[in-house]
């Protein structure tokens, strides 16, 4: 398990601003002035400064064992 401060990929900045859009909208208080009340605003902004890290674990991906096609073939 690694703590990140640069993101690999816009999807990831993303899920991360939105998770924290979310915690401050559950009251958490914003690490940096923003002239925005909006919390997805904040958020962005606090990602983009740089003030928010996530944790990556270093769990492998496993893929599920199909058996069979892949697609289901449907009868008609």
């Amino acid at each position: 398990m690694t703590i990140e401060t640069t993101f690999d990929s816009n999807y990831r900045k993303v899920l991360v601003a939105a998770r924290r859009a979310r915690q401050l909208q559950g009251g958490s208080h914003a690490l940096i002035h923003s002239q925005s009340n909006k919390a997805c605003r904040i958020a962005q902004e606090e990602v983009a400064a740089g003030k928010i890290a996530y944790v990556k674990t270093d769990l492998p991906v496993h893929k599920p064992l199909v058996e069979g096609p892949a697609i289901p073939i449907l009868a008609s």
